[in-house]
């Protein structure tokens, strides 16, 4: 048997075969795929005649499909179940993979064909997408350095070496530390009002650790913890928020704070060699903000607002309290549900019940879909994942047709990065004759066998939020490979994934699963109804603690090149006090030491596309709204219009056609409570 990659894979859908893949293959078949890359990248500059899309662009889009094999299933085993191994050759690879990538997009011969089509694209007679495409190779090239000159080049590739190296070592040491400082808890008086369901889990973690008769509370990827809301025990929400808090800057092999200073500092230095002020000003150049300035400009007005509501609800949490001791960042998410029930008679932690993860899934995720769009989704138990964890569903369209392959890998564990996230397995493109299958992840504690999985509020909003990303890669039907699925501007990304959380409360879908895991009774109406009431409650906090993430991530950004920084929390601290947003009790949704988006999750410069983004889905949903909700034709105009076009017409050109006109910021300040 030869090595899995080097054929496209017969499996339907063109799944990876997964069971046939061992840790022998990758590395071959990562050297041989650069290498047979960079042989069909020198076939295209060594043609003598002029520049065409047929004789450049083409072969470019279809170059590389080992490499692209090997790459898709390599980066996502090692983000969802990593092993020493993954580890050890991430480390050796990146760097490898940094500097193929910079001898294409750094060779003088290609970016000279590209220039010319690019200088010629009035005078070839080119549809939309192809125009599109032909302005997008010489926008990236040009960004990426293929202007400058051989010395320039040279100290640019060194900086996307040693850049590659430190945020893979970065995530690598954030896995390691968030494993390691997990809450061991030895009595299980210490989890009172934590359900039984995540007890189990607490137990079964613990276990699977060999700390049988113990209970371990595993980390997640933010500041705060779901169990802060519901753990009586004081002292025990202590230890959980300092745990996380302390994720990288106890010294250490996993202590992050050097890695935070070089490559801030290396980003900066590169900018500037690309003739940018500062690496935010690089990153936002190619996305729908345009300039950081246009970003500061959005977390300003929004920063007063947010402080504001914080401190009147943080008052309102220290009434609760009492004079017994003043609230600290770890009661507030308790006392908020104190104060919530008190005043609206609503207690999260008591809906779950009503959310079993099954329910949800199907009733929940998959019904919408269908009544929105018409897809079905049959489970496929026969196809071979990565994990055992992970599901696998086929999905059709309502006339039969063959949509792809959705897989949901929903459970956490230690080999998984924290978070949840959207992977194309396989990117739909025309060009390629290439189906879609698109994977969902989330960290839900597994409980022990047998019991039921019962999520939380946020859990389910979570999985609502991940699918809305599934469904864009699932409907994007593009020409090139290049514009598939998710590959649109940063800032536009997280769009129609925030819209699809709309319909987690749409009545005709909560009803449809919400429903009472032991005695089958539909969540109360008048559940909803105070929910619902509730909708802008705790939203000073919300919008405080992920204002300040995106501050932070600008703030590290926006420094110049001959900034000197020697204190990542003085310089923390520095920037939460401009903002207004230096409040200890409202903590980062992400200090930088684990803030994994910025720092090796490729949203470096671009956290605040969430709130950039909420602004489109804000009216996005006013819209849904006044237009009859959940119907198909609203349902295909938003698919046809928005998803299915991927990134093949710049995002606010789409949103405007699905629209009829720019977004307005009113709905996204209406429903953030941040009027008046």
């Amino acid at each position: 048997m030869g090595n899995p990659f080097a054929t496209p894979f017969p499996a339907p859908f063109g799944l990876p075969p997964f069971a046939d893949i061992a840790d022998e293959h990758y590395r071959p078949a990562f050297l041989d795929g650069m290498a047979e890359h960079l042989r069909e990248v020198a076939e295209v500059t060594a043609n003598p005649a002029e520049a065409t899309v047929d004789n450049t662009l083409l072969p470019l889009e279809r170059a590389g499909q080992l490499l692209s094999r090997v790459a898709t299933v390599f980066f996502n085993k090692s983000s969802a179940d990593s092993t020493d191994f993954t580890n050890a050759l991430e480390e050796e690879i990146a760097p490898l993979l940094a500097a193929h990538s910079d001898a294409i997009r750094l060779n003088p011969a290609l970016f000279a064909r590209v220039a010319s089509l690019y200088e010629r694209r009035n005078d070839l007679r080119l549809d939309a997408e192809t125009r599109y495409l032909v302005e997008r190779y010489f926008t990236e090239f040009s960004q990426a350095g293929a202007g400058l000159d051989a010395r320039s080049k040279a100290a640019l590739t060194s900086y996307n070496l040693r850049l590659s190296t430190l945020t893979t070592r970065f995530e690598k040491n954030l896995l390691a530390d968030t494993n390691d400082r997990a809450v061991v808890v030895d009595d299980i008086a210490e989890l009172d009002g934590l359900g039984a369901g995540e007890i189990s889990a607490a137990a079964q973690a613990a276990e699977e650790r060999g700390l049988a008769g113990k209970y371990l509370i595993t980390l997640v990827l933010p500041t705060g913890h779901p169990f802060l809301s519901s753990l009586t025990n004081r002292a025990l929400r202590e230890r959980i928020m300092t745990a996380s808090r302390s994720r990288g800057i106890h010294g250490g092999d996993n202590d992050n704070r050097q890695l935070v200073l070089e490559i801030t500092r290396l980003r900066a230095e590169r900018a500037a060699l690309l003739g940018f002020a500062n690496h935010a000003a690089l990153v936002t150049a190619d996305e729908t903000a345009r300039t950081p300035e246009a970003v500061d400009t959005m977390l300003r007005t929004l920063a007063p607002a947010a402080a504001r509501n914080a401190r009147i609800e943080q008052a309102d949490l220290q009434q609760q309290v009492g004079d017994a001791f003043a609230l600290e960042a770890w009661d507030w998410a308790f006392y908020t549900e104190k104060v919530r029930k008190a005043r609206y008679d609503v207690d999260t932690a008591e809906m779950r019940p009503y959310f079993e993860a099954e329910r949800v899934l199907r009733d929940g995720v998959f019904f919408a879909a269908a009544r929105l769009y018409g897809v079905s989704f049959t489970e496929r138990p026969d196809l071979v994942a990565y994990h055992p964890d992970v599901r696998v569903f086929e999905v059709r369209d309502e006339d039969g047709s063959i949509v792809g392959l959705y897989t949901l890998d929903l459970y956490t564990r230690d080999s998984k990065r924290g978070g949840a996230w959207m992977n194309s397995l396989v990117s739909q493109s025309t060009l390629l004759g290439h189906p879609v299958i698109v994977t969902n992840n989330l960290n839900v504690p597994k409980p022990a066998a047998g019991q039921p999985t019962l999520l939380s509020y946020d859990e389910v909003t979570t999985l609502f939020h991940e699918f809305g990303h599934a469904l864009h890669g699932l409907f994007a039907r593009v020409t090139f490979p290049k514009f598939a699925g998710t590959n649109v501007f940063r800032d536009f990304v997280e769009f129609p994934s925030q819209v699809n959380e709309m319909w987690m409360l749409w009545p005709e879908v909560l009803a449809n699963y919400a429903v009472h895991f032991e005695t089958g009774e539909v969540m109360p109406q008048e559940i909803v109804e105070k929910l619902q009431a509730s909708a802008s409650f705790n939203e000073g906090f919300a919008t405080s603690e992920y204002l300040t993430a995106a501050l932070l991530d600008q703030a590290w950004h926006t420094i110049a090149r001959d900034t000197e920084i020697t204190d990542v929390a003085a310089f923390e601290a520095a920037a939460l006090a401009d903002f207004g947003l230096d409040n200890p009790a409202v903590p980062p949704r992400y200090s930088s030491t684990y803030f994994a988006h910025t720092f090796s999750g490729g949203y470096d410069a671009g956290y605040y596309s969430y709130i950039w983004s909420e602004v489109l889905d804000a009216d996005t949903v006013e819209w849904f709204s006044d237009n009859g909700g959940l119907t198909r034709a609203n349902g295909d105009r938003f698919r046809t219009r928005v998803l299915g076009v991927g990134g093949s017409v710049n995002p606010l050109e789409a949103f405007r056609d699905f629209r009829g006109r720019d977004a307005a910021i009113d709905p996204l300040l209406i429903r953030r409570g941040l009027t008046g």
